[in-house]
């Protein structure tokens, strides 16, 4: 399938525009994937629609949208009345400012795209403030409809171009209060702290995204696969439990550990081009 952009308007910063499109960054369509199947036919199953008090099948032609209000009552909204509210599209990246790479909590990071010079008249503009961006070493924070929505976007360069990742509204953040109040207050000696620091020092390296495993998918790649061939799947190994209870006990001999390990050289996981898939 052809990568094709999802999105192309003009990026603008002041005066100085060019054309972009976007990319996406990210896809789960090489997970494994189901059909939900009759069991006693083997055909797939579809899904109707159906009144909640009746029983009876609603046509397509019939189906609204409805908001429930406190007192229990339904408000219809039609589908044009919904229509109507969608912003009209413009094709415009508008640049509200620029921010530090870590003045955004990371907790309003949405979804990630591609951001690209959409054709060659582009490029030169598009380069400009790519390598701007780099050399102050910040991210512009632009605004433009997307998808039916008016959404903000982070833009921050990389070496060949740029990411631009939508953001969470406001009202879709939780306050982390209510996760972090039930954290006691806790002591740490130096000595637990100094082990600590040394066990994070010496583990302490690249990222590299080939190292890490979807185990549950390639379980499921394994079964699949299995089923197939008309064997039992393979047992794919699993991470041995600790059986240190002793908090100072399991710094000693994670420091320990990693003593041994300073210097090894580090090797991936997981190949993702060797991943069993079914099939």
């Amino acid at each position: 399938m052809a990568y094709r952009a999802l999105w192309k308007g003009e990026l603008s910063v002041d005066e100085l525009s060019c054309g972009v499109a976007l990319y996406a960054a990210t896809s789960s369509a090489d997970r494994v994937s189901f059909h939900i199947i009759n069991r006693k036919t083997g055909n797939r199953v579809s899904r109707r629609m159906v009144d909640s008090e009746t029983g009876r099948e609603v046509e397509r032609d019939e189906i609204v949208k409805g908001y429930e209000t406190s007192n229990g009552k339904t408000v219809i909204l039609e589908a044009e009345e919904i229509t109507s509210l969608v912003p009209k599209s413009d094709k415009a990246l508008d640049v509200q400012g620029f921010l530090g790479f870590d003045d955004i909590d990371p907790v309003f990071f949405e979804r990630p795209y591609f951001l690209v010079a959409s054709d060659e008249e582009s490029a030169e503009a598009f380069e400009l403030i790519r390598r701007g961006m780099e050399k102050k070493k910040v991210g512009a924070l632009a605004r433009t409809v997307l998808f039916r929505r008016l959404r903000n976007l982070f833009i921050r360069p990389t070496a060949d171009g740029m990411i631009a990742t939508t953001l969470q509204y406001d009202y879709e953040v939780r306050s982390a209060d209510e996760a972090l109040k039930s954290i006691p207050d806790v002591r740490i000696s130096r000595e637990m702290l100094d082990l600590a620091r040394h066990i994070i020092g010496t583990k302490q390296g690249a990222f590299d995204p080939a190292e890490f495993e979807d185990r549950y998918d390639d379980a499921l790649a394994e079964l699949v696969k299995a089923k197939i061939e008309g064997r039992k799947p393979k047992k794919l190994p699993r991470r041995a439990a600790s059986n240190v209870t002793d908090l100072m006990d399991a710094l000693r001999q994670s420091a320990g550990e990693g003593g041994k390990s300073k210097g090894r050289k580090k090797t991936a996981a997981s190949d993702s081009g060797s991943r069993r898939k079914a099939g």
